[in-house]
């Protein structure tokens, strides 16, 4: 019997079988994915639109052919007609699915958008920028002394400001001559200098501008796409936003994204090509947003890890995906908005690229490492810069080491049943009674707890959706904690653990944390699977930092630095149970923010920052975890949570783990007691 075509849908994962002739839109709706309608599917509204993706999709084994969705008919052709649809987007209540099709739904189409939360956090940087403004007063042309005007302009440059010569690109060079009789010889040009060659004049005004230049300093996750747009001035950031990496529905993992572009001719350019119209689209948004015209937007710094580094600058990433995971360059790069393909930023505009560290350690640690300084710390520090893909920094004084971990999705809400990215409604934080095993949760978009007086009203709104990345690290951080996860991993069943919450799933059991299904609404549960999932992601994380403390011979470090989207919102105690980190007292453990984005904001504000970091890189000792035999030891170790082997004093002092065990269904729940909470 033929089985009906699979959809899957990115970036959520949720995937199910539909009669083929089956609306997307109504596909999304039964699987409870994001997508939004207004007009309820009448083809009026367009806010239901979707882009499908084709080719071979290894991570979810299903080649998605070109006729996997109905041929684009004439409600899509009108609103094309009308106002145009971006090219590859379809309206999800029009086409309907034909064959097995992986789907993508853009951040505009969701309903609960999602709040990025990677926004710049407050840091004292010294101003150097490469790019700086001068006002000048240029000779008019004389018949009896023929010069070009770009040479009376280095004239004055030099007469001026001391500056003994420029160049500059051909693009800027013809528009010179309106600017400089549109201000009577009088104009302020933008000059950028970061190196020992002569400054490029890339920005020219009439008279004395006095708009500002600014520049944007993008981390450019594997997930997400955080941009900060700052005054070249002041160094103030005047808006900060965020998008997801249109590449997920190619892959959610990198090595998925490098599998695609060796599968599928020409995918490396399809995935450049995503990532290139994402940030030209968030420059634009956040130019729109601060109020002022892309045109003053000079300079962009990125960080990104090997392979987004590969991709955003057009270079096939396969060599990547196998040993000696060989970069094209590790260098730090400069070039134009228009040798990257930008177009919504001048073409003049100077973007820099940190330099890498290794084939799988990026540019985004460097910018970890020129933000927090571990070669400067007096005590060993751990830096985790907790994502998709996590680099792990291990240092002092006497020297640095550093390795990637893939973490995979889990960590952000991928990937998990309940999961969702971190947007109003989802829960955040949740705490889970010792004694009854009842839940109490926070979502995001409202202070009350669930159990809180208002919380129903507050929340009526958003709905309670589905539950974000630090909600889930806390879930089963608290599952532990409450007896009704063991320490394999496994739920026990309600006679096992003394309540209803734990249901029934198949041949394993789920922990009900919000049941909304009496009112159409969702049904929350922590299951088996994901469980396991976090399992693995932490495990990952856990066995790299082990990696660097072998190589440091310690079992300890002094302190840890938790960074990234999310590494402000986790809590140090459920990290730690988990086995996330390795056992230090809970007031060493800090948060650092989106470390990555304040390295590109130093290194965005601060020329001698890159000259800094360049040197630091090449003195970073860099570990592989792929082809390290002790990492499978210490993955599987940190199965367990928190660990099977590593004893966890300081933790255990601060809580009391109950002793249960699950594996032949029943439950030892002795030596469970209140602890401290978190």
């Amino acid at each position: 019997m033929t089985q009906d075509p699979l959809v899957i849908f990115t970036p959520s994962g949720k995937r199910g079988r539909f009669p083929a002739g089956t609306p997307v839109l109504t596909a999304a709706r039964q699987l409870g994915v994001d997508l939004d309608s207004v007009c309820g599917g009448r083809g009026i509204c367009s806010k239901c639109q979707i882009t499908p993706s084709y080719g071979d999709f290894s991570k979810h084994g299903v080649h998605v052919a070109e006729d996997a969705l109905s041929e684009w008919n004439k409600v899509e052709q009108r609103y094309q007609d009308k106002r145009g649809l971006k090219p590859g987007r379809r309206l999800g209540c029009q086409a309907t699915i034909q064959r097995d099709v992986v789907i993508d739904v853009p951040p505009e189409s969701q309903v609960h958008r999602q709040v990025v939360r990677k926004a710049a956090s407050a840091r004292v940087i010294e101003m150097d920028p490469a790019t700086r403004l001068y006002y000048i007063e240029v000779d008019e042309p004389d018949m009896h002394e023929p010069t070009g005007d770009l040479e009376r302009i280095a004239r004055a440059l030099k007469a001026q400001w001391d500056i003994p010569e420029i160049s500059t690109d051909f693009s800027t060079l013809g528009k010179l001559q309106p600017i400089l009789r549109k201000g009577d010889w009088k104009i302020t040009v933008a000059l950028h200098k970061a190196d020992n060659s002569a400054p490029k004049l890339i920005a020219a005004w009439p008279g004395l501008h006095e708009g500002g230049i600014y520049g944007l300093a993008i981390d450019l996750g594997s997930t997400t796409v955080a941009a900060h747009l700052t005054n070249l001035d002041t160094g103030e950031v005047i808006a900060s936003s965020g998008i997801m990496n249109p590449q997920i529905r190619f892959g959610e993992d990198l090595m998925s994204r490098v599998s695609y572009s060796m599968m599928n001719p020409g995918g490396d350019k399809e995935m450049t090509r995503a990532v290139r119209e994402a940030i030209d689209a968030l420059a634009l948004d956040i130019a729109k947003e601060a109020g002022i015209e892309p045109a003053l937007i000079l300079e962009t710094v990125f960080v990104c890890n090997p392979v987004m580094h590969h991709l955003l600058l057009g270079i096939d990433p396969v060599e990547l995906g196998q040993a000696p995971f060989a970069l094209a360059t590790s260098d730090s790069m400069t070039l134009t908005a228009t040798e990257l393909g930008l177009t919504a930023i001048p073409g003049a505009a100077q973007i820099y690229v940190l330099p890498c560290i290794a084939g799988h350690v990026g540019a985004d640690a460097a910018a970890v490492a020129l933000s927090e300084e571990p070669g400067k710390s007096d005590d060993l520090a751990l830096i985790i810069d907790v994502g998709t893909n996590a680099e792990i920094l291990l240092g002092d004084k006497s020297g640095v080491l550093a390795c990637s971990s893939p973490t995979g999705p889990a960590f952000e809400g991928a990937q998990i049943s309940s999961g969702q990215r971190a947007a109003p409604g989802a829960i955040e934080a949740i705490r889970i009674d010792p004694e009854t095993k009842e839940p109490r949760f926070r979502v995001i978009g409202c202070d009350l707890w669930s159990n809180e007086d208002g919380f129903a009203k507050a929340t009526a709104q958003t709905g309670i959706t589905g539950i974000c990345g630090s909600g889930i690290i806390e879930a089963v951080a608290e599952m532990r904690m409450a007896g009704l996860v063991d320490p394999s991993g496994l739920i026990g069943s309600a006679q096992a653990t003394g309540t209803a919450r734990s249901i029934p799933e198949g041949r394993t059991h789920s922990y009900v944390i919000h049941d909304a299904t009496a009112e159409g609404g969702p049904l929350i549960t922590v299951t088996q699977g994901d469980i396991r999932a976090i399992q693995l992601a932490k495990s990952a994380l856990y066995a790299g930092a082990r990696l660097l403390m072998d190589q440091r011979e310690v079992d300890q470090v002094d302190r840890v630095v938790l960074a990234g989207a999310f590494g402000a919102h986790i809590s140090p105690l459920h990290a730690m149970v988990l086995g996330m980190i390795p056992d230090v007292p809970l007031d060493k453990v800090t948060s650092a923010g989106n470390a990555a984005g304040t390295g590109a904001r130093i290194a965005l504000c601060n020329v001698a920052a890159r000259r800094e970091i360049e040197r630091v890189v090449r003195q970073i000792t860099k570990v592989e975890t792929a082809i390290e035999p002790k990492f499978q030891e210490h993955f599987v170790n940190a199965n367990a949570i928190p660990h099977a082997t590593d004893p966890f004093p300081i933790l255990n002092a601060q809580v009391t783990l109950p002793n249960v065990s699950f594996n032949t269904g029943g439950g030892d729940e002795g030596g469970r007691r209140r602890r401290r909470r978190g």
